[in-house]
């Protein structure tokens, strides 16, 4: 196989196995807690840890790149989510699920920031069709875990069964990412220490901004918008069927999008074209739920072309790897800290008014600061020689 094409499948097979380990609790979480006999905020954990661990550990992925080189901390990373996510699924009691749930979400944070550094240091001359393919990947795996999750767990004996699955997975797919990048040139660590991160950076500030309005919005429409339509009257199917669409809607647009910027001189007008399609969509949701999976399609597209572009933002706006490497840990360090907090903060606003109405309303707010934020991204576009 030709090189950068193993590579994109690489790193579209590898980026299938980021997700399922968070994405698939949820549907299992009512069979977890009963089975573990925990509380509702002990279960809530296993899927608030992995995206706090997203935040928390992204900015370690540049070092331990430098360290070992990108192929290899890809692969690392993958087997720390798959062989923890296997410790996990055996595990008797629900203080050691929880607490294998760390490791998980620390292989899941340096998997999530180091195809960002495989796309700049292999493929520097179409960073955003490379950034397409892993975000579509990390969109596939979402869809197939939550669409998966019950159905393995319910032939298999329960919600074991389908952890197990997806951590087998994980473990399969580093293999493979392996396998098709093994002619890749060998690393060489550098001489000089790792980039670390630009606090002092208007870019780096932005970028962390607009990531973290991003990532609320979506975490906060994944936990709420169901529960929304629910009190409008829709049944629980169709409540799930909405949430089903606007993530299926996103796979496409993942690669789409960020394909087509690839091609004009700026990718700044997609971004901005995305964003206000993104509160437009959001708008239509709370507004016109009657017209709910019209909205839903809206949403989902513009919300898979925006976490594309968004991914692309620190490739075109650095030109060395390294430096590369810093602004990714610092956007998605900040981004996915921030963002963890949504479901949290927004069931808080659901308490105090009464209504997921206000909810969205809040999720609106949200998104048209995104919008502001997005148009203060500056315009430039790095430029780098492909490699040897």
């Amino acid at each position: 196989m030709h090189g950068n094409r193993a590579l994109l499948t690489g790193l579209f097979l590898g980026s299938l196995a980021l997700r399922p380990q968070i994405v698939g609790i949820g549907p299992l979480l009512p069979e977890i807690q009963d089975d573990l006999g925990t509380s509702h905020a002990v279960a809530g954990l296993l899927a608030t840890i992995p995206v706090l661990c997203m935040g928390l550990f992204a900015p370690s992925a540049p070092r331990l790149a430098h360290r070992v080189g990108t192929r290899a901390a890809l692969a690392l990373a993958l087997a720390l989510l798959g062989l923890a996510g296997l410790a996990r699924a055996g595990a008797p009691g629900a203080l050691l699920v929880v607490a294998l749930t760390v490791p998980v979400g620390i292989g899941m944070g340096l998997g999530n920031a180091l195809p960002s550094l495989v796309v700049r240091e292999r493929l520097p001359g179409r960073p955003a069709t490379g950034t397409g393919v892993y975000t579509t990947g990390i969109q596939i795996g979402s869809t197939v875990a939550a669409a998966l999750a019950v159905p393995i767990a319910a032939a298999f004996g329960g919600w074991r069964a389908a952890l197990l699955a997806f951590s087998l997975a994980a473990c399969v797919l580093g293999v493979v990412w392996l396998a098709l990048t093994r002619g890749t040139p060998a690393h060489v660590r550098p001489v000089a220490p790792a980039a670390g991160l630009p606090w002092r950076s208007r870019t780096g500030w932005t970028l962390v901004v607009v990531f973290s309005l991003m990532a609320m919005s979506y975490y906060g429409l994944n936990a709420w918008l169901p529960d929304a339509y629910q009190e409008h009257g829709w049944s629980e199917a169709s409540a799930g069927a909405l949430l089903a669409t606007m993530n299926l809607t996103a796979i496409p647009a993942s690669f789409v999008v960020p394909w087509l910027s690839d091609r004009g001189a700026s990718r700044r007008p997609y971004l901005i074209a995305m964003s206000l399609v993104f509160v437009t969509g959001a708008f239509g949701l709370v507004a016109f739920p009657s017209a709910g999976y019209a909205w839903g399609l809206l949403t989902g597209v513009s919300q898979g072309g925006c976490f594309a572009l968004v991914m692309t933002l620190p490739l075109d706006l650095e030109q060395r790897p390294e430096r590369v490497g810093a602004l990714v840990g610092m956007m998605l360090g900040g981004g996915y800290t921030v963002g963890a907090t949504a479901p949290f903060v927004l069931g808080a606003v659901r308490d105090v008014t009464g209504s997921f109405d206000a909810v969205l309303w809040v999720v609106v707010g949200l998104l048209l600061l995104f919008v502001v934020a997005v148009a203060t991204v500056p315009k430039r576009r790095a430029t780098v020689a492909a490699p040897a």
